[in-house]
């Protein structure tokens, strides 16, 4: 690469361009999963849509591969290239709620928890996420799935229009009346058709759930897992719940007694009226053996969102599956308490998420 381009590249951008001599170079190209290392030539840390742009075209005109960043929680550490141009989205965090309209518009490098913030104070929430650091954007580009799903859908149920910046450099808008293969593309076919610089989604009523943990001893898992897989079908949409095999944490707020203790877990979140909310769950508290702890109680939705975060640090060595299942027969319960059994740490378990409810109101060919 000719040096004036790089030079006219680091004037023209008003963000920051990080290349391997720069001082803060080895901190910006660490990846959330840190199994995964890459070395790219530079990051492109852009503050709006103009440096997307500039970025987008210096990376075509100079044939560098590219890579978008944008809340950076990537698993497969997609958000980076080796030798290549990374554009990071992660300075870009606006997030403007409307009451009236009851929509939000994000930024592309916001997290969940950024938009959390802003919606709550209006009894609000999109359906995204259980941790508060997922990125918006890959959740939402990939589908996005939360505590809220039952009830509004997925992320892209909930996406109005996106504002995107093309492979040529041309920023277009993307929605049911604008460029509506894009739409279609964008909700759920992953980063693949242009950067996103920012969506727009309808929110949903979410402020105080009944919600949280009830864990059982391992010796239970069998039982609580059938009666998931009976349950859940029939239940009301607002009533949420995912399944866990898990090793509990040695340290707060953990009871010490259980550290170490393989375990299986509801996490809870009924979004309902209070009272309803909790004879639901009181229900469940009847039907199934004692919980070894029940931390399930009214609870702010953007509690709820962070509970886990601490369990789910940036920088571990993180290998992630995930398969869709129809059903959950005897034998499929057998084989996962065969495995849970065997658990060999606290960051070792498995999660069993309801796709189902408002998910399967749209259309199946509605979006990707």
């Amino acid at each position: 690469m000719r040096e004036q381009a790089l030079a006219n590249f680091c004037q023209t951008l008003r963000g920051t361009v990080i290349t391997r001599d720069h001082p803060d170079y080895e901190e910006a190209r660490k990846l959330y999963n840190g199994m995964i290392d890459k070395r790219p030539l530079m990051i492109a840390r852009c503050t709006d849509v103009a440096d997307v742009i500039t970025a987008v075209n210096f990376g075509r005109d100079n044939k560098l591969p590219i890579a978008i960043r944008g809340g950076g929680h990537n698993g497969p550490g997609l958000g980076s290239i080796d030798d290549g141009l990374v554009i990071d989205l992660s300075l870009m965090k606006g997030v403007r709620v409307d009451p009236q309209e009851q929509t939000v518009r994000v930024g592309a490098g916001c997290v969940t928890g950024d938009v959390d913030h802003a919606t709550h104070a209006f009894g609000q929430a999109v359906p995204f996420g259980i941790i508060s650091t997922t990125g918006v954007a890959g959740l939402t580009l990939s589908g996005g799935h939360g505590y809220l799903s039952r009830q509004y859908g997925l992320a892209v149920d909930n996406l109005i229009e996106a504002d995107v910046v093309l492979a040529n450099g041309s920023f277009v808008v993307a929605s049911e009346t604008q460029n509506d293969d894009l739409f279609w593309a964008l909700r759920g076919g992953g980063g693949n058709f242009g950067v996103v610089t920012s969506f727009l989604f309808r929110t949903n009523p979410a402020k105080i759930v009944y919600g949280g943990p009830l864990i059982f001893d391992l010796s239970d898992a069998a039982t609580v897992m059938r009666w998931y897989r009976d349950f859940l079908p029939s239940a009301p949409i607002e009533f949420y719940m995912f399944f866990g095999l898990q090793i509990i944490p040695g340290g707060d707020p953990f009871p010490k007694e259980h550290w170490g203790k393989k375990t299986c877990a509801l996490v809870v979140s009924h979004n309902g009226p209070p009272a309803e909310a909790e004879k639901a769950v009181n229900d469940v508290r009847a039907t199934l053996p004692k919980a070894i702890i029940d931390w399930v109680q009214p609870i702010s939705y953007t509690v709820l969102q962070t509970l886990f975060d601490g369990l789910y640090p940036k920088g571990l060595h993180w290998y992630w599956k995930g398969d869709f299942v129809r059903t959950l027969p005897d034998a499929a319960i057998e084989a996962h308490l065969a495995y849970a059994a065997t658990l060999p740490s606290a960051f070792s378990g498995m999660h069993l998420y309801p796709i189902d409810g408002a998910v399967r109101r749209p259309r199946q060919d509605a979006a990707a």
